[in-house]
């Protein structure tokens, strides 16, 4: 059962800060939640797969092919300021 004091302490842990009819609100919406929580955990998942989507949904993946591989000097030129190869960017504080 979640208590004004949990809904406290966890407005403490995110900095919140709660009006008393706020806490009241969230205690009871909380409480509610895990109700609704303890009636899923009664239903029998036994032959049940865990599955990660609702769908059965397959990703479609391709094979990766580098068509065109850019060299260095190519990207360089694309650098406002180069400096012993590098790309020079301003210093910042």
């Amino acid at each position: 059962m979640i208590t004004v004091k949990d809904v406290e302490h966890v407005a403490k842990l995110a900095r919140l800060e709660l009006t008393e009819e706020e806490k009241e609100k969230f205690t009871r919406q909380l409480g509610d939640v895990l109700k609704y929580v303890e009636q899923m955990n009664e239903v029998d998942t036994t032959d049940v797969k865990p599955m990660a989507h609702a769908f059965d949904v397959v990703n479609v993946m391709r094979e990766d092919k580098v068509v065109y591989e850019q060299t260095k000097e190519e990207l360089m030129k694309n650098a406002p300021d180069v400096e012993d190869g590098f790309f020079k960017v301003p210093k910042i504080n």
